[in-house]
């Protein structure tokens, strides 16, 4: 379509619009290929023309304020640390050539506590006094105090805290205080609107607005909740502070930011309420809080290691590694297999797996489907517990000539009882494909699509017929992960 062509298809798309319902404006995004032969045909018929709706109104957040900022709460904490005096906060290295000399008639090394005060957010849900914060709010304090945008301050007992999920529930003796409604953390929808409130900075009940940049993230370190990720300004103090939708509703706890100067850079995460408030429950009821645990090391499927191992497509959790005698070990599942589905929730992506089993009591059976060697398999598995910790021989190099491009060398046994493993092959050297994708020297080669490998010319034999694809096992300190590995 040429220029004036184009111009006369708009101009015949606005006299129908005009003799019709009027011209809507804007109607000029229902051409976003401008290219494509067809949209003139589609420019000359208005009733092919979907009709564009008209913008929502600004939702009202000063009445989400009103009605729920008396219900946000500021959080001090206060508390001890050990210091030390001398050549730790001198910070010398061993190499200047002054540490010596101030090691040896530099001040004496003292040992002291100094005091340390934090600061945060949290809200009321329940009249009695029943408060949600972030466990790393108040974690580690001597003394938490609660103050309410009415000034009325109270000295608060931590009921328990649960650092899996980051989540913590505190207790001040008061009645008939104003609550939030919770939510449901399930409905929401990537780009609507949310809000915020809570204390940054110190600034008590400071509102702040957004919309839900995506959903069910995975963090390093939670991995344990599927985080709501938002583009709402969150910032030091904010933590523990409602998340709520339009409708007023709490749907997650502010938590943590992405940020490489200590503040707000457009990506903040919240625990998902319905989380927060399983946790609050098993405190309330129990004092403590009990995860489900598998007792496996998984990660991604991409597309790479789905053509490795013959899925269709990339989907499931990948287990890199099975802990001895776990819950999983037990029901007999291997390194290598793939877990497409528990209790009939089909598993897309690996992040969602800990967090369905997290939420599984300790004692209950979970059904697994895992893909094993081009079939799947049913598997049932004793969930465990999750512990509390959690909640907090030279035998001459062989090099593959061929594609892989790795020298390994098989363990000795002093080796293989260090790293824990049955045959292995260390990896002395790597380049060509293996390099590329990752491995490198110290690593352990366990298995190649699988299969456990224990001598090199297995290796060699089992790459030299392999597709263009192979996934490869590795251990390295103390963690297994499969590599995915284009041989070309």
């Amino acid at each position: 379509m040429n220029v004036k062509q184009l111009k006369l298809s708009v101009a015949a798309l606005a006299v129908a619009g005009l003799l019709g319902a009027g011209y809507t404006l804007g109607a000029r995004d229902v051409f976003p290929a401008f290219g494509h032969a067809h949209a003139a045909v589609l420019a000359t018929t208005a009733d092919a023309v979907p009709a564009l709706s008209a913008p929502a109104a600004l939702p009202d957040m000063a009445a989400i304020v009103t009605r729920n900022g008396p219900a946000v709460v500021n959080i001090s904490v206060s508390g001890t640390r050990k210091v030390s005096a001398g050549i730790p906060d001198m910070q010398l290295s061993p190499n200047d050539p002054f540490y010596e000399f101030f090691r040896h008639f530099g001040p004496p090394r003292q040992q002291g506590d100094t005091p340390t005060h934090g600061l945060g957010s949290g809200f009321i849900v329940s009249a009695d006094g029943t408060i949600l914060t972030n466990a790393h709010v108040v974690d580690g304090a001597d003394e938490v105090t609660v103050k309410l945008t009415d000034k009325r301050e109270f000295k608060a007992k931590v009921l328990g805290m649960d650092k899996a999920s980051d989540v913590a529930v505190l207790k001040i003796d008061a009645k008939n205080l104003p609550v939030v409604t919770s939510g449901n953390a399930g409905n929401v929808r990537v780009g609507e609107w949310v809000l915020a409130i809570g204390s940054p900075y110190g600034f008590e009940n400071s509102a702040t607005a957004g919309i839900v940049s995506a959903k069910s993230r995975s963090l390093p370190d939670g991995g344990y909740v599927p985080f709501i990720q938002t583009d709402v300004a969150v910032n030091p103090g904010n933590s523990g502070g409602p998340l709520f939708n339009m409708a007023g509703e709490v749907i997650g706890v502010n938590s943590q930011i992405y940020s490489r100067s200590g503040g707000y850079q457009g990506l903040s995460f919240a625990i998902p309420i319905d989380v927060a408030m399983s946790v609050e429950k098993q405190i309330v009821d129990h004092g403590k809080v009990q995860h489900g645990r598998l007792g496996v090391m998984i990660q991604e499927v991409n597309q790479p290691l789905a053509d490795s191992f013959g899925l269709k497509k990339p989907m499931g959790a990948l287990v890199g590694q099975v802990e001895k005698d776990g819950p999983a070990a037990k029901a007999g599942m291997e390194s290598g297999d793939i877990i497409l589905s528990i209790n009939g929730h089909e598993i897309e992506s690996s992040g969602e797996l800990p967090v369905i089993v997290a939420n599984i009591r300790p004692g209950e059976t979970a059904k697994l489907q895992v893909w094993r060697k081009g079939s799947t398999k049913n598997v049932e598995v004793k969930v465990g517990a999750l512990d509390e910790q959690m909640q907090a021989s030279n035998a001459g190099s062989d090099t593959d000539k061929g594609r892989l491009g790795v020298s390994v060398r098989p363990l000795t046994p002093e080796e293989q009882n260090q790293a824990g493993v049955k045959g292995g092959l260390l990896v002395e050297e790597a380049s060509g494909a293996a390099a590329r994708a990752g491995i490198q020297q110290g690593d352990i080669v366990l298995s190649i699509n699988g299969e456990p490998i224990t001598q090199a010319e297995q290796l060699r034999a089992m790459v030299a017929k392999a597709g263009k694809r192979v996934a490869v096992l590795i251990e390295r300190d103390n963690a297994r992960i499969f590599v995915p590995v284009d041989l070309g």
